[in-house]
């Protein structure tokens, strides 16, 4: 494995801007073309780059307990370092198990009511023929789902104050950047900046309401209430209300910055593809109907046009892991601390896999299935780091895809050009779109 700088991986998406420097998929496409790993620096870190998805889900899954938090996590987390994201892993599954009572998929089920509520409430605000900034909605909409599922027992003035905040913190997470020095700058403790007040702004919402459930005479049910009452053995609490906000705040921003990007894509990829448009809404209303038909390879036709939106444009992009003791990984001696990285984005737009990569196709997954020996689709993860909220982002989509379409199509501005932007998410750099009435 040869080594080679970060300046043959970053770039800037148009030479004239002085934005910091982003990843460029052709670059790294071309540096790992026929190699199954390859050393890097990324950023200022030295790293191993793993294209091949066998070796990636020995990473995540078979062999997972020879991998830590890699370097980039450690940039990129500066919400929370407790429960989920703490270093123990006996905490970590702990509070994974404390979660997933309220995110499994009959649970979730449970939530669609009020999923559909809320998108019709926001998008029946929209005026037609004025453009609006998809991925600014996207947050709002998520943000609000997230706090009205989620969090019980509030007050609609608090939940409305909630959503907002969320969604403020949710869309400057949302354009973090995780490298350069702009990603060092935000990641120091007391970073000025919209993203530092954003979140100081949303964990004095979450910390009074925190107070007014520890204060409450009766009995409090939900996700919230329980990481409040979680004791040991000795009846002593496990986290300080200090520390549940850490947690609440990462859960709920987790909640949202993926599915708001997400649902971004998939609102410019259908205004791109009318007759895949066309085929959605056929196969929405068949749901909605309860008369649905399998047009092919067991898969309905809006799950088959998710799954290619989330094959070609992963929220999570790009992950990192690290060596805990001297590790062979196939045939390749790594070192303990040695990090090792690798881009759900490549994996799953390699040709091998997926014939003609790049072009969308939702009906190739009438024919390809999902591998059970390698990680060549994995928007979601794989293994015990996969996100926990998996079901509840496939029905979010689902919900908000079904509801906005019902009344509205969106078509992108004349002349509107839309790049990619490989940041806390990969999600659209600027999208405005214009709502026409069905």
């Amino acid at each position: 494995m040869t080594s080679r700088t970060n300046s043959a991986i970053l770039g800037r998406d148009d030479p004239s801007e002085q934005a910091a420097p982003v990843f460029q998929f052709s670059r790294m496409e071309n540096l790992l073309r026929g190699r199954r790993l390859r050393r890097l620096t990324v950023d200022g870190v030295d790293a191993v780059f793993v294209r091949d998805p066998v070796l990636v889900r020995r990473i995540l899954v078979s062999e997972s307990k020879n991998y830590g938090k890699g370097e980039l996590f450690r940039k990129a987390r500066n919400l929370s370092r407790v429960g989920m994201l703490s270093e123990d892993e006996a905490m970590h599954r702990h509070y994974r198990r404390l979660a997933n009572p309220y995110l499994r998929a009959t649970k979730v089920d449970d939530y669609v009511p009020a999923m559909r509520d809320i998108v019709r409430d926001a998008v029946s605000a929209w005026r037609a023929g004025d453009a609006v900034d998809v991925q600014a909605e996207m947050c709002r909409i998520t943000c609000s789902i997230a706090v009205g599922t989620l969090i019980a027992g509030l007050s609609p003035e608090t939940t409305r104050a909630l959503s907002e905040g969320l969604s403020r913190l949710a869309w400057e997470m949302i354009r973090k950047p995780l490298y350069g020095r702009s990603a060092a700058r935000a990641a120091r403790p007391g970073a000025s900046g919209r993203l530092s007040a954003a979140r100081k702004e949303f964990r004095e919402l979450l910390a009074t309401c925190i107070a007014d459930l520890q204060e409450s005479p009766g009995p409090t049910v939900g996700w919230l209430a329980d990481l409040l009452t979680d004791s040991d053995e000795e009846g002593n609490r496990v986290l300080t209300a200090e520390q549940v906000c850490e947690e609440a705040v990462m859960m709920l921003t987790a909640a949202t910055v993926t599915t708001a990007s997400v649902m971004s894509w998939t609102l410019y990829v259908l205004s791109q593809n009318p007759l895949a448009e066309e085929r959605l809404l056929k196969d929405l209303m068949q749901r909605r109907s309860g008369s649905a038909v399998d047009d092919g390879g067991g898969v309905g036709y809006t799950l088959r046009f998710l799954m290619e939106i989330l094959r070609l444009y992963p929220p999570v992009w790009i992950s990192c892991r690290k060596a805990l003791s001297d590790v062979m990984l196939g045939d390749h001696a790594l070192a303990a601390g040695t990090n090792v990285v690798f881009s759900s984005y490549l994996l799953q737009r390699d040709p091998e896999r997926y014939p003609d990569p790049h072009r969308f196709d939702p009906d190739r997954w009438s024919s390809i299935q999902l591998s059970k020996i390698d990680a060549s689709y994995i928007p979601f993860g794989i293994g015990s780091k996969g996100c926990i909220g998996e079901s509840f982002a496939w029905q979010q989509l689902e919900v908000i895809l079904d509801v906005l379409t019902q009344e509205w199509k969106l078509s992108t501005e004349r002349g509107g050009h839309v790049r990619t932007a490989p940041e806390t998410t990969l999600h659209p750099r600027r999208l405005m779109m214009v709502p026409r009435p069905r």
